[in-house]
């Protein structure tokens, strides 16, 4: 998503063995930094729905959804 110079990025949930821009079984949010506070939108109940099915947050989605008051159960 965005444009050149403005990024905003998706919250995705995919499969670990798809291709980094492959193929996506859910978007659950996004992210614009560029905004002065940052927009942080993510929908809290699929977040954790897809958590508490064994979903494993990459290190910046786990900050994000820290920032959103959503904690990744386990490790």
């Amino acid at each position: 998503m965005g444009s050149r110079k403005n990024p905003q990025w998706r919250v995705v949930v995919a499969d670990r063995r798809s291709p980094r821009d492959g193929r996506t079984i859910e978007t659950i949010g996004h992210y614009n930094p560029q905004t002065d506070p940052s927009v942080i939108v993510i929908d809290s109940d699929r977040a954790r729905h897809w958590l508490d099915r064994g979903a494993q947050p990459s290190e910046t989605v786990a900050r994000l959804l820290r920032t959103q008051g959503i904690e990744a159960t386990g490790s």
